[in-house]
């Protein structure tokens, strides 16, 4: 269920006036992009960004938690996406390294699919 409350803190709050960033509704929740590129997610009321073998050390220093959900079938499936620590909100610079460490992810991603 999408969380319009949530969302409006996260778009106008969080990242509002940060350039190159928008938004799409994506299942239950939304999408966010940077210059095109996804790099998070508002899904359950939480803000999740893209983590791989790279970043994954910075999340995981903060205790992130992934992201996770119970398919149809009963199976807990987890995706490539940590919800961002609160200390990494509370400072814009902090936060903009946040979103080009996730973006970074993505695009390293999208090359291993490629191949």
């Amino acid at each position: 269920m999408r969380d319009k409350g949530f969302y409006e803190y996260v778009i106008h709050d969080l990242l509002g006036g940060m350039p190159g960033i928008t938004s799409r509704p994506m299942f239950s929740g939304w999408g966010i992009y940077k210059d095109g590129i996804i790099f998070a997610i508002i899904a359950d009321g939480e803000l999740y960004f893209k983590a791989d073998e790279e970043n994954q050390k910075y999340f995981e220093r903060l205790s992130s938690t992934p992201f996770s959900y119970t398919m149809k079938n009963g199976k807990v499936s987890t995706l490539s996406y940590r919800i961002l620590p609160e200390e990494a909100r509370e400072d814009k610079r902090e936060l903009e390294q946040w979103i080009a460490r996730s973006v970074g992810a993505s695009i390293r991603a999208k090359k291993r699919r490629k191949k």
